[in-house]
């Protein structure tokens, strides 16, 4: 059975709604992006999470690790590039490249996803026909997502925030936006204002669900890099751990 490309290309142009002060694309927006990338690629292959419902499977994010080189401004065109990057027995990897005009590489991520069984509610293996897609060759894909930190130990920064209707995505569960926005923006003013986000590595641990109570929490580890984390208010459980590294401007 013949298969399309595994790679999808496209441009985006950075418009109005995806800047902050400085005409700069937010981190939020640029996450959006990426992930908008990738189900106009999982559609072409139809593997999207409606190409598997008759099969009561869906795509659940695992970790990812991206790199910021540089981010776009208000107008520019950007391409990103997304592919399945490799299967391990539980574990699908996709990689993401952002591309300037010039075809520079200015942003990457690579990414662990597992499949999970929306009836029994429990991760299951790679289906076999996925195995038949001719994937990129290993020293083309980006190195494999990790996410070793050191153990959250106190929070310095921290804020509350309930999950409303806008914030859920296609599946009904808060969106991985919201997560990273809700992870990266509990933090000191001054890197918010004038810090540039270099690496973030995030860990997802639990789903969320409309009307739920979230904390998030922030732990300076120095001038340049921070843990962080969300938490369930009701029962105190960790739905996702993350760690940031800034470049002070």
């Amino acid at each position: 059975m013949s298969h399309p490309p595994v790679k999808f290309r496209g441009a985006f142009t950075i418009r109005t709604y995806e800047v902050d002060q400085n005409k700069r694309a937010t981190i939020p927006a640029i996450i959006q992006l990426m992930h908008e990338a990738a189900m106009q690629n999982v559609i072409q292959l139809k593997l999207s999470v409606w190409d598997l419902e008759e099969q009561h499977l869906s795509w659940v994010l695992m970790r990812k690790n991206t790199v910021f080189h540089r981010l776009p401004d208000l107008g520019e065109t950007i391409y990103i590039e997304t592919y399945p990057a490799g299967f391990e027995r539980l574990i699908t990897y996709r990689d993401y490249k952002v591309f300037d005009a010039k075809n520079k590489l200015i942003a990457q991520t690579s990414s662990a996803w597992l499949l999970m069984d929306t009836q029994q509610r429990k991760m299951v293996r790679i289906p076999e026909y996925l195995y038949d897609f001719e994937l990129p060759k290993l020293e083309d894909c980006l190195p494999r997502p990790v996410f070793r930190v050191p153990k959250f130990k106190e929070s310095h920064f921290t804020n509350h925030y309930k999950v409303n209707w806008f914030d859920l995505d296609f599946n009904g569960h808060l969106s991985n936006v919201n997560y990273v926005k809700w992870l990266v923006e509990t933090m000191e003013e001054e890197g918010l204002v004038k810090g540039t986000l270099t690496k973030l590595s995030i860990a997802y641990k639990q789903e969320c669900v409309w009307k739920e109570q979230v904390i998030a929490e922030t732990q300076k580890i120095d001038k340049t890099s921070f843990l962080h984390r969300l938490k369930r208010a009701a029962d105190g459980k960790e739905l996702a751990l993350a760690h940031s590294t800034w470049m002070v401007n």
